[in-house]
């Protein structure tokens, strides 16, 4: 019996075959690994910072792996209808449930990060309800094998410090598709927009506190000037690193009663008692409570004092986002991210669900174009309200609005980061306000900062503080005061408020809702200024809220832009 030598295959054959097989796959097919982006700073790829040495190994870290939403092409299509008075969806704002369903990432994806994660040997610390995030826990060592890097201290360029980061980008063996790992470097730390007055300084104030300074009391006097709106059923939502002492809290009311509820939410094993100072934290309390009074509560969003940023930021936003209750946010706080996209699905979801941020602009006068003097994020992002600094004077204490200049130190102009321009920011630049027709142009709104306001810090009070962190919070009770009165009519918050504001700004009613700040600038010591103008300016954008005016032209004006 003859075999055909056509059907034996031998060992030696048999195993050439499969090797090339397995060659001829793509090794990103066989590893389904992904390089991602970001995550390491120009000054360690060029050698400017010096390195140190590697990360002990043992060292825990907690990071966020930040997974991205889907249907991107649907939610901006979304947030233009919610924002369009014509659309039949116009302020008609997702649930939590219905924005994760929609656009967050599928259960299944989200899964097989978590897998992935505890793989590696991570524990897994958090899940989410918008699936945005897998919190995680690990060593150094872990780090350095998931992510395919070399944690490293190096030495910071320009401040006197050192600071971690991966050596490379680090790449996963994932299919599933991330945007970024939150944590990894601490390069840029959080600084509050809070200053003290220079020795020079000489208060001109006609406030209620002691010489002269503004308390809250005053500010609600000078910008609504009413009392039958205190925000009832509203409540503020403010983004801290630290806690702060109670104490401080009360005696910064200077014997003003407060009757608003305080309730802190606690991330990433932050406490709410202060390690250190607390003004940043008790100032933003007490100017969002004496603008609106009777909110239902305080939410006070701490993550530690010694946050990685990038995990601290993206916790308390996200926390924000998932709790749903807080329809007005504040951020006093400005950073450098390692991307400064990371952030946007977060904000895109306050967008979605009716809620609105309002963020600081700075302290250090005209951006440079760097981030080099004062870091401008987020009050650069599209998606959220820039608000500058003013320096307003009283017609006596307690006293309604009588003038009002821009505040020199009063960060803005065309964004640092290049966002590029929004669609309701079109048209506003002009030969006098040097504002940009293709980058975001900040500030939007403003409010009183100069350095002629009470505050206590660490128990120790003086009525020369100031900055656009005072600006911030106070637009957040302002706008509690509007939806509390869009409420009362039957129809939903307002949401994010800048389509409205711009639509305003460039509409009849603009003088009568605003205070237009036409005098002052904003140098910043370095070449760059910008001049306060009729009109939008790059110092105090549209100006600062004209009472009870802005709230019924707010509560039911129109606006076809999009966010």
């Amino acid at each position: 019996m003859r075999t055909s030598k056509r059907g034996r295959i031998g060992p030696t054959v048999l195993i050439w075959l499969v090797a090339l097989c397995f060659f001829s796959v793509p090794a990103a097919a066989r590893k389904r690994s992904q390089l991602l982006h970001k995550h390491v700073r120009p000054a360690v790829t060029n050698g400017q910072a010096a390195r140190v040495g590697p990360m002990s190994k043992s060292q825990r870290m907690r990071l966020a792996i930040i997974l991205p939403l889907r249907n991107q092409g649907e939610l901006a299509n979304l947030l233009r209808r919610l924002y369009d008075p014509s659309s039949p969806d116009y302020r008609h704002f997702l649930t939590v449930a219905q924005f994760t369903q929609q656009f967050g990432p599928t259960k299944q994806d989200y899964q097989a990060v978590v897998k992935f994660a505890r793989s590696q040997g991570f524990s897994v610390t958090n899940t989410p309800a918008n699936r945005l995030l897998v919190h995680i826990n690990g060593t150094v060592s872990q780090i350095n094998k998931a992510f395919h890097v070399a944690m490293t201290t190096y030495r910071h360029p320009t401040e006197n410090r050192t600071f971690y980061s991966p050596d490379r980008e680090p790449a996963l063996d994932l299919s599933v598709p991330v945007t970024h790992i939150a944590g990894l470097s601490n390069f840029s730390l959080p600084r509050p927009k809070f200053k003290r007055a220079p020795a020079s300084f000489r208060r001109n104030s006609t406030g209620s506190g002691p010489s002269g300074a503004y308390l809250g009391s005053d500010i609600r006097a000078a910008y609504y000037g009413g009392s039958a709106l205190t925000g009832s059923g509203q409540a503020v939502g403010l983004l801290e690193f630290d806690g702060y002492n109670v104490s401080d809290v009360t005696a910064s009311f200077a014997g003003q009663p407060n009757s608003v509820p305080i309730q802190n939410v606690l991330l990433d094993g932050a406490s709410a008692g202060s390690d250190g100072d607390d003004g940043e934290q008790v100032l933003d309390i007490v100017q969002a409570a004496s603008m609106a009074p009777g909110m239902s509560q305080i939410r006070v969003y701490i993550a530690p004092g010694t946050s990685q940023i990038g995990v601290g930021d993206v916790d308390i936003f996200n926390e924000m986002a998932t709790d749903n209750i807080a329809k007005q946010l504040s951020c006093s706080w400005g950073w450098n991210p390692d991307d400064s996209s990371q952030l946007d699905p977060i904000f895109q979801e306050f967008a979605a669900q009716g809620q609105n941020l309002f963020v600081a602009s700075g302290d250090a006068g005209a951006y440079t174009g760097s981030n080099s003097t004062d870091s401008s994020y987020p009050a650069e992002s599209v998606y959220v309200v820039a608000v500058g600094g003013t320096d307003l004077t009283t017609n006596g204490a307690g006293g309604p609005w009588q003038s009002e200049t821009a505040w020199l130190d009063s960060s803005g102009g065309p964004a640092d980061d290049g966002f590029a321009i929004p669609s309701w920011q079109a048209g506003i630049a002009n030969s006098s306000n040097q504002a940009s027709t293709t980058i975001r142009n900040v500030p939007d709104v403003a409010a009183e900062a100069n350095t002629d306001n009470y505050l206590c810090d660490q128990g120790s009070c003086t009525g020369d503080y100031g900055g656009t962190s005072f600006a911030a919070p106070r637009w957040a009770g302002f706008l509690a005061l509007v939806n509390q009165q869009v409420v009362a009519s039957g129809t939903s918050t307002l949401g994010f408020i800048n389509p409205t504001i711009y639509s305003i700004g460039q509409g009849s009613s603009y003088d009568n809702d605003f205070h237009d700040i036409t005098s002052g600038n904003n140098n910043n010591g370095q070449g760059q200024s910008h001049n306060a103008v009729v009109g939008y300016d790059l110092v105090t954008g549209w100006g600062s809220p004209n009472g009870q005016n802005l709230i019924n032209t707010l509560t039911g004006s129109s606006s076809s832009a999009s966010p």
